[in-house]
């Protein structure tokens, strides 16, 4: 009978020792069921008992029951983010789950150039495969985001930093909105903002003179040239005969075909420089780091005009005759003219 029971207590002990292998395998081992990688998309809100399955069904972990366990037991605290999560190699399920805690799902890079406007940033997103443009549009009408350094805003018409942006797959328009703002945030410093106070500029103003900038020109040497030429108009009240002002009133109006016609230029927008005296009421797009800085700093000249004599560089002047002298040159090259 001794015999019999030390016999079933070692029966007992070794059929122990193999489920908790068997647990131990299955939790703690590293485990990977798939090919050199898998890529697993975990949706906002899915239940842990779902992405369990999902993770098993991709090879990720040996049993989604076990996964489901072991997080209620051990790691309930933690909050799995959703995203998109490439597995390159085998995980403990601890290791999983601290990686799905972490958010470490796939980064893709998208890259909003200099000078775009709200329309036109909205359609880079919807061509990354990130979200509908309209989606991106309605989120830009968010002012509150800027309302504290420009109580003015009725969008964020120039508060959307161009830059190379690294997000996941499923960010919202409104995260998206707020990211860029952001990215403006850091970029325009408290530097900035005292030197705008001391060039009588509220941050409304030197975004706005900052995006005709970065319209005019995309030479970075120029910038600081161009921006002395609005600022001596500004200084003596002449019109800023700005076309890239006229060319915005009509894409956000839907009407802007590529060609810039006689009627344009008579327009009635308060966009319209070649009208309305002063800065336009808004800004026209998104400067960048280059532009805000020119427009802050511009060169300390006397030039009034200028004309693109070619796509990369322009011919400033002091005065009209001067000026027309240059249109009359470079315009039979095919240039296009500033500041006429």
């Amino acid at each position: 009978m001794r015999r019999f029971l030390l016999l079933l207590l070692l029966l007992a002990l070794a059929a122990l020792a193999w489920f908790g292998y068997g647990i131990y395998r299955t939790v703690f081992q590293p485990f990977q069921n798939y090919g050199p990688s898998v890529v697993v998309v975990i949706e906002s809100g899915m239940p842990v008992s779902a992405i369990a399955k999902r993770l098993q069904q991709h090879g990720v972990i040996a049993s989604a029951e076990a996964f489901t366990r072991y997080y209620r037991l051990f790691h309930a605290a933690k909050k799995l983010k959703a995203g998109e999560y490439l597995f390159d190699g085998p995980l403990s399920m601890r290791q999983v789950i601290d990686k799905l805690e972490q958010g470490k799902s796939i980064l893709y890079r998208v890259t909003v150039k200099e000078g775009l406007w709200i329309g036109e940033i909205a359609l880079v997103f919807e061509e990354a495969g990130l979200f509908p443009a309209s989606e991106f549009r309605r989120a830009a009408g968010a002012a509150a985001l800027v309302r504290d350094i420009d109580p003015e805003a009725s969008d964020l018409e120039g508060y959307l930093f161009p830059d190379t942006y690294l997000v996941r797959k499923d960010i919202t328009a409104r995260e998206m909105a707020a990211l860029m703002v952001g990215r403006f945030r850091r970029n325009f410093s408290n530097t900035f903002i005292w030197r705008a106070r001391d060039i009588g500029f509220s941050v409304r103003q030197t975004v706005i003179l900052a995006s005709l900038v970065e319209k005019e020109t995309a030479n970075r040497d120029e910038r600081f040239l161009v921006s002395s030429v609005f600022h001596n108009r500004l200084r003596r009240s002449m019109l800023l005969d700005c076309d890239s002002t006229i060319i915005y009133a009509l894409k956000k109006a839907g009407a802007w075909d590529g060609d810039l016609r006689w009627d344009d230029l008579k327009s009635d927008s308060p966009f319209n420089s070649r009208r309305h005296r002063g800065l336009p009421p808004g800004p026209i797009a998104s400067p960048g780091l280059a532009s805000l800085e020119a427009a802050l700093y511009p060169e300390s000249t006397d030039y009034l005009y200028f004309v693109a004599k070619d796509r990369s560089s322009h011919h400033f002047s002091r005065s009209l005759a001067e000026h027309n002298r240059a249109v009359r040159k470079y315009i039979l090259q095919g240039g296009e003219h500033g500041p006429d």
